[in-house]
């Protein structure tokens, strides 16, 4: 089968595919009002008369939830616990801001009902559920047209009966139900609630979208969606499932950055991936990050996630003027329609914009040649702009470059520093179509010493996809001293079984799965856990990494709240060719032309070189432009670029 991993993102739906032994790739302008029709497009063209395996990154999820435009959704919980989507947790995120708000829930107030039954903090049944309650309830959500429902119920994780007694009520009606023993049996109510919620919103939209691609789709093809949590699942579990797949996109690109990092020989790396509208970030000290506490849109979401850190700072991010006459650059974008002003239609200046005034983007040889960009529209905005601000149109367009590249550079402190980690110690993988044209200068203002572009840069979250493993995450809290490892164990065998039956429908036998146990545990009386890997001395284990987080430890009693375990089935993956190094001197024909470049208030003679044409071993020194089908970077002066055997470029920059 042809492996076609398709990233569909806010400007650009990306598709790389095997051909004949070599990775190909394909960028199509995505279609914001049904983002089937760029998938479906795309994938008409890729091996139309042989079976695909289809991996898909999907921002079906995410954009409902961002944007509020999800299932009309009920939830429900027990009698008395109505409100416990609106009260949330007591902590207040902004300690300092007099009019911070909390982010309003998914469910209306009306929406949100109580049933009297009740389960206590043993698993035990002390009040039943009524049918003719339940039923009362049912007709009450049909004449509110209701389409999507979350039930979570106290204590649910101990003991699911009534969820699941309410969910089989109500799938026989007709209203599709998502529980949270299902979702996330863990203690939590608010959280678990929340989580629950999520998917209720966003199911009949993601389960429809799937439903289309499948229609769209030969029989032979199969299709995979790609998960938060780095790791891919059948289309038959997203659609019953879709909270784990909010961040489907970025968890590709940290997956395809890893690979790469690992087989250049690094080990520790920052993923930058910057593409039309946002820009994510993500750290990787030998292997993903993964939390269960991620929030989207401020909203708990308590599956497992890659740790990645987004910022409204992409290559379409709009540059506008605050009330105070500071220069702005985001969240706002101007996407795939109409786009930077440089496309053609758009009229607010973005990003894009200000490279290609600065002569970091070469018209001639965007997207290979194959689409045009009009740089004579830039002149009247960035003059009309740069008025406003009494500066000159080129000093607006580095303003722009560098008010983009200071917020980038807050995001990656924020996954970096402000965890303990030094960033000189890691190298800065940039990806994404606008990656490459800001990376060199971030890693600059932030002390990392290099830089590594891979091949097919704009494409590296479709890359990812193809080069995932199928994996499924099953937790259970447990509730115990760390000493009573047999209670421990015993709910690790038990999530181990659930874990290896799961992957036996996703067409895996036992000795093909790879079992990871782990276990979240926390001193006696804190209200926050750490995720450590289970093993004898996994005690020790949490108090490392206790102290690395906090710079301490004490003598409280340890305790182990839930356990977990990841099942991965590995893939089959493309793999990436390597070659032997040659000559420093890039051939004759990589250089295409030389042309002025601003940096730091001055016009540059600069190199424009096809990054198609150079081979391992070469070297360049900035100021250099590298420009290929699905990326442009830039080499700005006295940075030192090499090509290495993999035909990444390793750009060593100037620390001085």
């Amino acid at each position: 089968m042809v492996p076609v991993g398709v990233d569909t993102g806010g400007t650009f739906t990306d598709f790389v595919f095997v051909e004949g032994g070599r990775l190909k790739v394909l960028k199509l302008l995505s279609t914001p009002d049904n983002p089937a029709r760029a998938v479906i497009e795309g994938l008409k063209a890729i091996a139309p008369n042989r079976a695909r395996r289809i991996i898909h990154g999907t921002t079906v999820a995410t954009n409902a939830l961002l944007e509020r435009k999800g299932a009309k959704t009920a939830f429900i919980t027990n009698k008395g616990f109505e409100e416990l989507l609106f009260i949330g947790r007591q902590n207040r995120e902004k300690l300092y801001d007099p009019a911070a708000k909390k982010p309003e829930p998914l469910v209306e107030r009306e929406l949100c009902f109580g049933l009297n039954c009740r389960v206590n903090s043993k698993g035990e049944v002390v009040e039943p559920l009524k049918e003719e309650e339940l039923q009362n309830l049912i007709s009450k959500l049909k004449e509110l047209q209701v389409q999507s429902a979350a039930v979570c119920f106290l204590f649910s994780f101990l003991n699911p009966r009534h969820e699941l007694e309410v969910k089989e009520a109500l799938e026989r009606a007709g209203i599709p139900a998502s529980v949270s023993s299902e979702i996330v049996p863990e203690f939590r109510e608010f959280e678990r609630a929340s989580t629950t919620t999520v998917n209720a919103f966003v199911l009949p939209k993601v389960s429809g979208y799937i439903e289309h691609l499948e229609r769209a789709i030969k029989p032979e093809d199969t299709l995979k969606i790609m998960q938060s949590n780095g790791g891919i699942i059948s289309s038959a579990t997203a659609k019953r499932e879709p909270v784990r797949t909010v961040l489907s996109g970025p968890a590709g690109g940290v997956v395809g950055a890893w690979r790469v990092g690992k087989e250049a020989g690094f080990e520790k790396l920052i993923t930058f991936d910057m593409g039309g509208t946002s820009t994510d970030v993500s750290l990787i000290d030998g292997r993903p990050a993964v939390t269960t506490e991620a929030k989207i849109s401020g909203i708990p979401v308590k599956v497992p996630v890659i740790e990645i850190h987004t910022v409204g700072a992409g290559g379409g991010s709009i540059a506008w003027i605050d009330a105070g006459g500071a220069l702005r650059v985001g969240p706002q974008s101007a996407g795939a329609d109409p786009g930077p002003i440089c496309y053609g239609r758009g009229e607010q200046i973005t990003v894009t914009d200000a490279n290609l005034f600065l002569g970091r983007l070469d018209p001639e040889n965007f997207l290979g040649g194959g689409m045009r960009l009009y740089p004579e529209r830039l002149k009247p905005f960035f003059e009309e702009m740069a008025k406003r601000l009494n500066i000159e149109p080129v000093e607006l367009a580095e303003g722009i470059v560098e008010v983009a590249n200071a917020q980038m550079e807050r995001a990656v402190k924020v996954i970096s520093v402000e965890r303990g980690y030094d960033p000189q110690d890691f190298t800065l993988v940039s990806f994404g179509g606008a990656g490459g044209l800001h990376a060199a200068f971030l890693a600059q203002s932030l002390k990392i010493p290099r830089v590594l572009i891979p091949t097919n840069p704009g494409v590296l979250s479709a890359f990812g996809m193809i080069s995932a493993d199928v994996v499924k995450d099953f937790s259970k809290t447990v509730m115990v001293k760390a000493e009573e490892v047999e209670k421990v164990e015993e709910a690790l065998s038990e999530l181990q079984s659930r874990a290896l039956k799961a992957m036996e429908e996703e067409g895996f036998s036992e000795g093909d799965v790879a079992v990871e146990k782990l276990v979240d545990a926390r001193y006696k009386g804190q209200s926050f856990e750490i995720t450590v890997p289970y093993c004898r001395n996994f005690k020790e284990k949490f108090e490392e990494s206790h102290r690395k987080l906090f710079g301490y430890t004490h003598e409280a009693e340890v305790e182990v709240v839930t356990a977990r375990v990841r099942a991965v089935g590995i893939t089959e993956k493309p793999k990436l060719p390597a070659f032997e190094e040659g000559s420093e001197n890039p051939p004759p024909g990589a250089l295409l032309k030389e042309k002025p470049v601003y940096f730091k208030g001055e016009w540059i003679k600069t190199p424009v070189y096809s990054r198609e044409e150079l081979l391992p071993g070469n070297k360049i020194t900035g100021p250099a432009v590298i420009v290929e089908y699905s990326a442009t970077t830039v080499v700005p002066p006295g940075a030192k670029l090499k090509v290495d055997r993999f035909k990444n470029l390793i750009v060593e920059v100037n620390l001085d």
